[in-house]
């Protein structure tokens, strides 16, 4: 080596990516997947990396961890770390540097723990094998990051198995565990994607707040551009291989100069954005396929700005944007277009008047036995609490959203609802039918077909072994619509033209289909039997942004010209607030809050609506936003807190007085207009609140 990569005196860049090409190579063919790629992050930078799946964001992750596969190729360009490039190295110079010098953060945490290890062990392998530190001095750095990434009792901690931490816990583990070398580059692949949003508040700011003390760079890859306006000081945008922008935050948010940038941007439900005023704009057609991309610009077969004869020839390269700080944009035509014209508005609808009540619960409780120990028996039981006295309306035509954090009992409701778990207690009404205690197996055909549910992840709830046309017929059958397979064909082939997709997909299988038409799929599947109510589960969490636009009008669509109602339980606060007519919020099994998405989204708050509030990462740089991190974890609902659920996490708890909260659970409260709160703050209290997120003039007018 020319030099110690340990040297912490290093100050040119810290990562150097120059003109990078990688390849996949199958037995037919070449696959590119990341083409003519440049970045450059200097010491205690943080460069956030975006753009749909598929783009080659983690590839470019991967090309730097020189961890392709056998498959994977670099083809062109160089990647230097610390001036040395990474290419040339030998593997033994590779293996020192990985994971002590350049740490990877994966998206699902489990995928880097052992879970026959205790946490304590593999923390302290890191500095033992890579500096060859002491078992007792392993220890200490071990407790000391674990202190440091705000994990509560840290010794029990290192002591336990993966399988006894939450989520947010396991991925703040891995984090410890890249921070335990104090590496000069922490490369972070969509860290928080699994985990609430409550939770990946307090993780982002945990990385800004390590990568600040321990002076280290960072490259973050996300699809949510919110997290990287909250956690980056550069921002590079992909598409199908290519970086198409490149800049500072504030150049990048607010002086946009590529077509693609701007339509990711116009796909997103910013504060502003009204489902029937103000719909979002979903980009038109489909991401290329890396052996079929289009000649000149990838992206002009979706673009706005498309010129023939000019757009489709050659090959186009990143140009510098003059005025801006190394802002550079890979489009011909970026000084000829008005950035700042006004938004051509989707359609406007009128809103739909909401009609009379089809769904009403009243006290409904879920309650589950398990044993003291579940996996070995054991004569005492603990009781579950999922539900607790849930009391709501909903009418045809509406949209009620429900949400909460994981473990709140929005999918425990939503199962009693379907008829997958019958009521503990309390009756829910369908019509003014009775339904709490009827499994489904129970119901008649009628009832099945009127309560039906689009679920989180479309890769999982199709048949793979079935086309696409013979799963919405079968629906059809068990639904007994149509009295000849012709009929149920002709409705089949309709259900397709309704959820907007080619009617040759009904010979098509799964297989062949992307998320997003995956999901228009299970949509077509739900109204099969004409539900008078659909429950979406955090429909639209597993697909891509731009993605996510057009399957949320989809839906909005259909509920308008089908009058259904739709229950939309969902982590994601801004979606809730582009779409839903009413809000529940709910914790540990209660409805804490509930009202108008007006109400819910202004104060006066409950406490716990203020903090989601908080969490959300917002993608506009003149919003300002309130900072409420949540301590700790949601508690056990096998073994809840008492007085009020939200207590043991309340920052306003010693002004409703510390005894009253921790003893009496509060009761329901109705304000102004019918809005319900459960708190025990005063009247005086709750009215002076301040509003979490603060829009400028123009974007609130």
């Amino acid at each position: 080596m020319d030099y110690d990569l340990r040297n912490d005196a290093y100050d040119g860049p810290i990562l150097e990516i120059d003109k990078l090409s990688i390849s996949f190579f199958t037995r037919l063919r070449e696959i590119p997947a990341v083409m003519d790629f440049s970045a450059k992050i200097m010491p205690g930078e943080a460069l956030g990396i975006v753009g749909e799946s598929g783009c080659g964001k983690s590839t470019v992750a991967l090309g730097v961890m020189q961890d392709l596969g056998v498959n994977g190729r670099i083809v062109g360009g160089s990647i230097k770390f610390k001036g040395r490039d990474l290419n040339t190295m030998t593997q033994e110079e590779l293996r020192d540097i990985r994971g002590s010098q350049i740490a990877m953060i994966y998206q699902e945490p489990m995928a880097s723990l052992n879970p026959a290890m205790r946490i304590g062990k593999q923390l302290m392998e890191v500095p033992m094998i890579h500096e060859g530190v002491s078992e007792k001095d392993a220890y200490d750095r071990a407790l000391e990051v674990v202190t440091d990434v705000k994990l509560p009792d840290p010794a029990r901690i290192l002591n336990s198995f993966p399988h006894q931490l939450s989520g947010g816990q396991q991925q703040r583990i891995v984090i410890a565990m890249a921070l335990m070398s104090k590496p000069s580059l922490l490369i972070l692949d969509e860290p928080t994607t699994a985990l609430d949003v409550t939770v990946e508040a307090a993780v982002v700011d945990l990385v800004k707040d390590l990568g600040k003390k321990y002076g280290t760079s960072m490259l973050f890859i996300s699809h949510n551009l919110g997290l990287v306006l909250e956690t980056c000081d550069r921002i590079c945008v992909m598409y199908s291989g290519e970086a198409v922008e490149r800049g500072s935050i504030e150049d990048v948010f607010d002086e946009m100069q590529h077509p693609y940038t701007q339509a990711l941007f116009r796909s997103i439900p910013l504060p502003g954005a009204d489902k029937n005023a103000r719909p979002l704009v979903a980009i038109p057609g489909n991401f290329p396929l890396p052996h079929e991309r289009p000649s000149g610009c990838n992206f002009g077969p979706r673009c706005d700005y498309f010129e023939a004869g000019r757009c489709d020839v050659g090959n186009i390269a990143m140009r510098p944007i003059p005025g801006n700080d190394r802002h550079e944009s890979r489009c011909l035509r970026f000084e000829e277009i008005d950035w700042n014209a006004p938004i051509d508005v989707g359609p406007q609808t009128a809103k739909p008047e909401p009609g009379r009540v089809v769904l009403k619960m009243d006290n409904l409780k879920k309650y589950y036995e398990v044993a003291a120990s579940a996996l070995f028996g054991g004569k005492n039981k603990k009781v579950v609490k999922a539900n607790e006295t849930l009391s709501f309306e909903a009418r045809e035509a509406e949209t009620l959203a429900i949400v909460g954090e994981s473990g709140c009992g929005k999918s425990t409701f939503a199962k009693v609802l379907m008829g997958l778990e019958t009521a503990t207690d309390g009756q829910i009404l369908l019509d003014n039918q009775n339904i709490e205690s009827t499994p489904i197996e129970a119901r008649d055909t009628k009832t099945v077909a009127d309560v039906q549910m689009v679920f989180q992840n479309p890769f999982d709830t199709l048949n793979p072994s079935m086309t696409v046309g013979r799963q919405i017929i079968r629906a059809l059958e068990i639904f007994k619509i149509g009295n000849t397979d012709d009929d149920r064909r002709n409705r089949m082939l309709e259900l397709l033209d309704l959820v907007k997709l080619p009617r040759a997909f009904a010979d098509r299988m799964p297989r062949q289909l992307s998320g997003g038409q995956k999901q228009r799929v299970g949509i077509a599947r739900a109204f099969a039997g004409g539900a008078r109510i659909v429950v979406a589960d955090e429909p639209v969490s597993a697909l891509d942004v731009s993605v996510q636009a057009a399957v949320t009008d989809l839906l909005m669509e259909i509920q308008r010209n089908e009058k259904t109602t739709l229950l939309f339980i969902s982590h994601d606060l801004s979606i809730v607030r582009y779409l839903s007519d009413r809000v529940m919020v709910m914790y540990l099994g209660h409805v804490v809050e509930l009202g108008t998405t007006e109400q819910v989204f202004s104060p006066p708050y409950h406490p716990y609506t203020e903090a989601l509030l908080s969490a959300v990462p917002i993608a506009d740089t003149s919003v300002k936003k309130k900072h409420i991190v949540l301590d700790g974890d949601i508690p056990s609902a096998m073994n809840p807190p008492s007085g009020c659920p939200f207590q043991t996490r309340c920052h306003w708890k010693d002004r409703a007085g510390k005894s009253l909260c921790e003893t009496q659970v509060p009761p329901m409260r109705i304000l102004d207009g019918g809005h319900q709160v459960k708190c025990h703050l005063s009247d005086e209290d709750l009215a002076n609140m301040e509003p979490v997120i603060e829009m400028p003039a123009t974007a609130a007018e």
